[in-house]
């Protein structure tokens, strides 16, 4: 792979890695409510849901989603109705008590297991890896380790995304700190998490 194919990539990459989206949009709600670091370990479970995905793009296996319509629409469903439930739980939530919660310990398995499932319930990231990543391997070229480095090179951005938006989030908890700004940007949140669940349930195969 030469320096001028790592150059349409990366930027192209890192504008699809920040791209708002439901997993951008925890990062930044997970660190208004429990702080910078949590969220950005957390979003090792984003990452892992990614790294599984870019395997099975790298393997062939997303024919399988394309052709299966039954299969698309099962995951596309499951993935919305998990995001109307998080949706659901930050619109109840109270803010009084998230500050309680912010003195104790938070359970990163859960909340990387939150991210892992809002990235595994949304089919079509599967198919932008199957029509993006190969955009950019050389023919004639070992097509694996081309694959390799191009979806290492996706997760290390991805990483960067994380950090970004809990780097926002951050602020924002500075910004929200009263209990009825807290409410507000909870409310906020979950309209924005059903709207994505709104468009993942609209979404269609390619």
């Amino acid at each position: 792979m030469d320096l001028a194919t790592l150059a349409l990539f990366l930027p192209a990459c890192f504008a699809l890695n920040m791209a708002p989206g439901p997993n951008n949009l925890l990062s930044v709600s997970n660190a208004t409510r429990y702080g910078y670091r949590t969220s950005c370990v957390a979003g090792v479970g984003r990452l892992l849901a990614f790294a599984g995905m870019i395997a099975l793009a790298s393997a062939g296996l997303a024919v399988v989603l394309q052709t299966s319509e039954l299969l698309f629409y099962g995951i596309k469903i499951l993935g919305a109705a998990y995001l109307f439930y998080l949706a659901f739980q930050l619109w109840r939530a109270n803010p009084e008590a998230e500050a309680q919660l912010a003195t104790k310990p938070v359970g990163l398995w859960a909340l990387a297991r939150q991210e892992f499932w809002v990235a595994a319930g949304n089919p079509k990231a599967i198919l932008i890896f199957t029509a993006f990543l190969p955009q950019f391997v050389v023919p004639g070229q070992p097509i694996t380790p081309q694959f390799a480095l191009l979806g290492a090179m996706f997760l290390l951005l991805e990483w960067v995304a994380i950090c970004v938006y809990a780097y926002m989030g951050l602020h924002m908890r500075r910004w929200f700190a009263a209990p009825r700004g807290k409410r507000i940007f909870n409310r906020c949140c979950a309209g924005l998490l059903s709207a994505a669940a709104s468009v993942l349930l609209m979404a269609r195969r390619a």
